[in-house]
Parts: structure tokens; sequence; C-alpha cells
């Protein structure tokens, strides 16, 4: 009788995958010596520390015995990384959270996609365009930070607002 192999596929930031949630209670009952796959998974991914990266865990179930395919991660946090953003404006096409040089393009295309053909080149830019990121437009002045701060504290407050409506308690019905 073949055991079948079964796959966990989770993301993780590299470097620091634990025991616990998604990875421990997807392994576990597979059999498999978790700690094992966890050291495995953190030597391969320790490169990418802060970033998170799809992983993929193949276990055979009747020997117990694994492998571990990690994948690149997302153009998004590619380009968070290489500028040192913790997210992008929010406010694409309104605000500006930061600008990238074309060779900046070109190296998170090489990471994700082995290549820095146009078109991969180009995939990069629309994920900037979309994060509110530029290319090639030189760092954020003080007006353009003052803009993007303003832009977070209204959506914050829009936030507040609709979240103190929604629990609101609703008015009595109206007499007739």
């Amino acid at each position: 009788m073949v055991m079948p192999k079964q796959t966990v596929d989770a993301m993780v930031e590299g470097g620091k995958a634990s025991a616990g949630p998604p990875l421990g209670p997807a392994l576990g009952p597979l059999g498999v010596n978790i700690g094992k796959v966890i050291a495995e998974i953190n030597s391969k991914t320790k490169d990418l520390a802060g970033i998170k990266v799809p992983v993929k865990v193949t276990v055979d179930t009747g020997t117990k015995e694994f492998s571990i395919s990690v994948g690149t991660p997302p153009v998004s946090a590619l380009i968070k990384k290489e500028i040192g953003l913790q997210k992008g404006s929010g406010f694409a096409g309104n605000a500006r959270a930061g600008d990238v040089s074309t060779e900046q393009v070109k190296k998170v295309a090489r990471l994700k996609f082995g290549s820095d053909a146009p078109g991969f080149v180009s995939q990069v830019m629309g994920t900037c365009r979309s994060m509110g990121i530029t290319v090639d437009k030189g760092q954020l002045d003080e007006g353009e930070k003052k803009l993007l701060r303003q832009k977070v504290e209204e959506a914050k407050a829009a936030k507040a607002a609709g979240a103190a409506k929604a629990t609101a308690p609703a008015p009595p019905p109206a007499a007739k």
C-alpha cells in the first residue's frame, strides 16, 4: 500500500517560523518531527528576515520524511524591504509613500522573477504605483510627508466614526 504525501502551505516570516500556527497545528497530525521542519525552514529563509515568505512542506505520511520548498515573497514585500518602508501609502494617486530608483525596480524584478526583462519591470512598477510609491521622482519632501500623515489621520477618524456608528444602539421605532 502506497502512503500518500500531504502538503502544508503557509506564509511565514523569514527566519522566524515557529511550531505555533500556522505550521504546528497543520504538521502535528502528520507525525513529522516539527522541530526539524521548523529548523530547516528557518535555515532556508534566514536571508529573507522581516519578509513573509510562502513555504510548502511535503510530508510522506508513511516514512515521515519531508521536503521544504520556499517560494519568493510578494513583490510588495520586496519593494518595502528595498526602500525600508513599513507599508505603502494606502492612498495611491493621492499621496506618495516613497520612491524607488529604476535600478531598485530591476533588482526586485530579478529577485521575484529571475529576470529584469521589460515585462517583469512593468509588473514591479505597477505594484509600486498601487502602493503609492513612485519611480525616479525623488524622495518625499516635507509637504508630501505632511499630506500622507494627514490622509492617514483622516482615514483613522473615518474608521473610528464608522465603528462608533455600527455599535450605537438603534433608535426606537417611530410611533404611529
